[in-house]
Parts: structure tokens; sequence; C-alpha cells
């Protein structure tokens, strides 16, 4: 049945709501596609529901294609799976908690890894069940804590999640490989331009994960790429430390009255002035710079850390806290307060360093302040020598060489990622890009089956763990996204295949003619099977009617109205703008023509979806 703007439940408006700061939530909400109902959560209208059926059943067919089968899990579940898996409290506060009447303790799911793997424990048993792959399309809840951009980043959304069950990781080598596959045909399908990129696992574990990302500068994720190919989220790059140095005539670490050199500034402007080199001057890399952050653990606990990088870089808290190596459960890491620091007296502030044989050590040792030590990959340079402070005001320490006068207790990939920067795979230097994450597909391993007992009987009658892998796309952010892709200033230019209708009808002009009209070429097109928007309002005046046309975004426009009386409509095409006289009776076969060959551009038939 056609689609009648008369009786459409939707309103279009000429201004952008308030909180609106990308062009996706703009022009969704002013096209009544949704509407806001709390911070991060939306009403689907049905112009909204038209478009995401159809991009949710893109990611259907695609799924079945690669032999995965659909289920349905509740989003209200028990805390008890999530619990077995640690989970329950690795995810801190960003999920929603609730009890029931009974005061069980419950969740609005984030992810369903623990669903599914129980699921496959409840039916399968044996090797020959497997390999399997089975998905659903549900609806997610997390709370965060900055919802912004619409769709984009909301507290509810609906994704696509489908898990694989082999019994060894050769078999989810190959699984792993047929979801890939099926992402790259969702995206291309779907029209989104995108990127894969070498991630990290983050809390999620596993031996290896990539994301897809729609390149935009809209997007929260900083990626980097290379004209050789390499691409990686900027947590997910490896610093390249450099060829061993000589240090064989390294002078022993020696402390030195500093004064008023309590920045990385001063420190060089200080040692250039006091202690000038004859080979070159000092610069800002040859400082470590001491960075305290708070490592905030998911049961609130509060952990002082100290991060030492050179002092030419700035410290990348999201990078840090996503190498896996601060916590294995979902962390924050932020600067310390001046509370956290105020439980560690012995730190001095702008003179903090690992501390040498010349004088006790405050970072890493039995007896100290008790703070672990990490460092960037650079600090680690075979023979390079370091500059940092002396523990005391007004001292720092040279030549400081890292095993033989100071340990550390982890390297961490800590320090942002710059343009230019050499590539870890030697491919050229890397480019900085912004995306936004649309998909992302893990090797999960035996994590969850771990956690769950999923054990099958393997082919010698022996209990063998299962390996998982797990797929996600972010359905309603990949409809964002592609609002973001097409639109232009006067509002959204769907792809054909994804428009709300096939052709947008505007019957205009005076009395009842242009609506007859319009009328008997709807009844005419509908029974060819093509989908019809009709603007039947009849005291919209005809400015009104085509800005909500360009504004709703259908890509083939028929416009009935003053020409009628000559005998030729108009047909527009949204995107090109471009507009063609055809005669009235030739009307319906021109449009359906219109229609498939844009269908055709994007390799889609009509009533595919």
């Amino acid at each position: 049945m056609a689609l009648r703007m008369s009786t459409l439940f939707a309103r279009t408006l000429k201004e952008d709501p308030v909180d609106a700061e990308v062009a996706s939530h703009k022009l969704l909400h002013r096209g009544s596609y949704i509407r806001r109902a709390a911070p991060g959560i939306y009403t689907w209208l049905p112009l909204g529901l038209e478009v995401l059926r159809r991009i949710e059943n893109i990611v259907r067919q695609e799924m079945v294609a690669a032999g995965s089968q659909e289920v349905h899990f509740p989003a209200l579940l028990p805390a008890g799976p999530y619990e077995a898996s640690g989970r329950w409290e690795t995810y801190g506060d960003g999920i929603f908690r609730l009890k029931d009447r009974k005061e069980a303790d419950y969740l609005l799911a984030p992810t369903h890894e623990e669903l599914f793997t129980l699921l496959v424990k409840d039916l399968y048993s044996s090797y020959k069940d497997l390999p399997l792959s089975i998905f659903q399309i549900q609806t997610k809840y997390r709370d965060e804590a900055r919802p912004r951009a619409g769709l984009l980043r909301g507290r509810e959304f609906i994704m696509k999640d489908a898990y694989s069950f082999d019994i060894d990781d050769a078999g989810l080598d190959e699984s792993y490989q047929i979801m890939r596959d099926a992402y790259i045909r969702i995206y291309e399908r779907l029209g989104l331009p995108y990127v894969i990129v070498e991630a990290t696992s983050g809390a999620m574990g596993g031996s290896g994960t990539e994301e897809f990302l729609y390149p935009s500068e809209v997007g929260e994720d900083t990626y980097v790429r290379t004209a050789g190919g390499y691409a990686a989220n900027v947590e997910a790059v490896t610093t390249l430390v450099g060829e061993p140095l000589d240090a064989s005539d390294a002078p022993a670490a020696h402390k030195e009255t500093t004064p008023e050199a309590n920045t990385i500034a001063s420190l060089v402007e200080v040692s250039n002035e006091l202690f000038a080199r004859e080979d070159r001057p000092w610069q800002a890399a040859d400082m470590m710079k001491l960075v305290m952050c708070t490592l905030v653990h998911p049961d609130g606990q509060r952990e002082v850390i100290a991060i030492g990088l050179p002092g030419d870089r700035e410290v990348d808290l999201d990078r840090a806290a996503g190498s896996g190596m601060l916590s294995s459960g979902e962390i924050d890491l932020e600067p310390a307060s001046a509370e956290d620091l105020a439980k560690h007296p012995d730190i001095v502030a702008g003179y903090i360093g690992p501390g040498t044989s010349l004088a006790d050590q405050v970072l890493g040792s039995e007896g100290s302040s008790g703070v672990r030590f990490f460092v960037d990959p650079r600090i680690t340079r075979k023979g390079s020598r370091w500059v940092a402070g002396g523990n005391e005001a007004g001292t720092h320490v040279y030549d400081l060489v890292l095993g033989r006068d100071f340990t550390v207790d982890g390297v961490l990939e800590v320090a942002e990622v710059r343009e230019g920067d050499p590539a870890p795979d030697g491919s050229g230097p890397l480019e900085l890009a912004r995306g936004v994450e649309i998909g992302q597909i893990f090797k999960l391993g035996t994590r969850y089956a771990e956690a769950l007992d999923l054990k099958v009987l393997d082919e010698n009658g022996k209990t063998q763990v299962v390996t998982m892998g797990s797929y996600g796309v972010g359905v309603t952010r990949a409809m964002a996204c592609i609002a973001e892709e097409n639109h232009d200033d006067k509002g959204l230019i769907w792809p054909q295949h994804l428009a709300p209708a096939d052709v947008h009808i505007v019957a205009t002009g005076k009395g009842a003619e242009p609506l007859e009209a319009a009328e008997k070429i709807t009844a005419e097109l509908e029974s060819m099977g093509v989908r019809v928007l009709l603007d039947d309002r009849p005291k919209a005046s005809p400015g009104v009617k085509f800005g909500d046309a360009e504004l709703l975004g259908v890509p083939t426009i028929l416009v009935v109205g003053r020409g009628l009386a000559e005998g030729r409509l108009e047909l527009r095409d949204r995107r090109t703008g471009e507009a063609t006289d055809v005669p009235v009776e030739d009307a319906v076969a021109r449009t359906v023509e219109a229609v498939d060959a844009k269908y055709q551009e994007l390799g889609a038939k009509r009533g595919e979806l």
C-alpha cells in the first residue's frame, strides 16, 4: 500500500533539534524518521522503520548466505551467566542493572556472548554438531556516559551479533574468514565506504580482531593508514623501537641540580644552559616524561600508576587502557587527581623519576610508593639514555639506562600516534584519519566456553572445549552512517534500495485533476510492485511539498503539477537534481525505468528486500 503524506504518521521540521551535532541526527529527526525519547534513546517512526528493515534484511540475507542461522534472545537477562563469565563485575557502570520483586539481579543485555554459549551447551554435545554459526538482530543497552550524535552513539541500539562454534583453532580461522567475507558483502550492498583495520580485543579477549570503520570526520575512532596498505585503530598500532644504540661508553647515572625545571620545556632549556653537549643540543625527546594516572578498576578501586614516555610525546589514555595489559576487565584510565596523589606523599610533582643507584627508588621497587611503573616502547630501546626526575625538588638524573639503572613493571603502547610515524609493517609513514565503527569481528577462542563449561566430545571420545568467534554489526549505527554519506544541504538522499519508497509522487496545482492523475499513476505503479510515497496533502503549498521531498530523500520524484494541462509531468533525480519532462501517457513506464536503473547501479533488484 502506498504511503500517503495526508495520513502518514510524520511531521517534518524546518529547524534542527537543539542537541543535534551531526547531519544524520539533524536530518533523521527533521524528516520524522526518529524522535528523541531520552538522551541516547530514540523512538522509530514509520519512515525510519522502512529504512531500518531494509538494512536489517540485507544483513540477514548475507548472514544466512554465509551459513548462519537466526535465533532471538531476550534483552532482559539474569545476572548469573554474566557472573560466571566475570563480566557482571568488569562491565562496571557500563550496563543497566535492575532487580525483580524477589531481589534477583538482572541486566539489560549489552551483548549476548554468555547466552549464545549456554544455548549451544544446552543443545549440542558432539564434535559432529560443529561447526555451527548462529546470529540474532536484537536491541542492546549500554549506559553510555556521554551519548551523542543521534544514532551514532546511543544507550539503546540495534545490533546484529553472530557467534561461531568450532572444535579447534583451524575451524575458527575458517569461520572467521567466512564472516569477514560476509561483512564485506554487507557493507558493499549497503553502499557504505569502509576500511578494515587491525584492532585490540580489550575486555572481549581472544587471539585477534578487526574493525570495519566508515571513514568520516564525525567518527569517534582514530585510525591510521598508509599508502602501502597498512590500516589499524590507533589502539592497535605498535611502535618501532629502533636499532640498538651503543651504550658501552655511557657514564654512570648522575643526579644534577636543575633549578625551576619542572616541565619538559624548562628542563630542555636548563639542560642546554648548564649541561650543554658537544654533539647536539638537548631535545624534549631526550627526556623521560613521567605521567601519573589513575586506573579505575571495575569494582571502583582506584590505583595510581606511573607512565614513562619520551618528553616530546603525550599520553593517549585510550591507547593505554585498550592495551589489555593493565587489566583483564573493562577499566577507565584518567589523570591522577590531587586526592589520588595525596596517598603517595613520596612522589614529588614535576620531578618524578624511576630512581637510580644514587637515590632511593620511588617507582617499581619494594618498599617504595607502591606505584606500578609502565613505559612506552621507545624507552626500552637498547642502549638509549634518558633524563628523568630525581624524586626531589630541583633535581634530575642524567644518563639513565633501562636495566642498568631502573626497572619497569611493563611496557605499554601509551604514547599518542602522530602523522608521519613509521608503520610497524614498514609500509610507509602513517596517515591519521577518523571513522565510525560499524562492525567488529573477534576470534574469541575458549574464554566464554571455559567460563561456562561448553565442551563436546571429540572424535576420540575425549571432552574438548569449544572455540568461538564473535561478529557484530551496528545496524542502527549503519543507518546513521548511510545518512551521513547520502545527504546535501537540502536533506537526505537515500540509495534507491534503502529508501522508504521507490518513488515520491508530488501532486501540486489547483483543482482536482493533479491529485486524480497522481492517484491513477500511484495505483498503476503499485500494481507493478513499485513502492510509492504520495504527497496528497490538499492544503500544503507546492513549496512545502517540494521542500519535504528534498528533505525525505526518496531518490526518484515524480511531479504531477502545472504541466499536466499540457500533457506532461516532471521526473526528478534527487541525487543529481536533473529534471526531465515526460508525457503523461509514458509517466509510469519512465518512472519504473528510472527506479530500476538506480537499483541496477547498486547491483540490486527491486523487490529483493
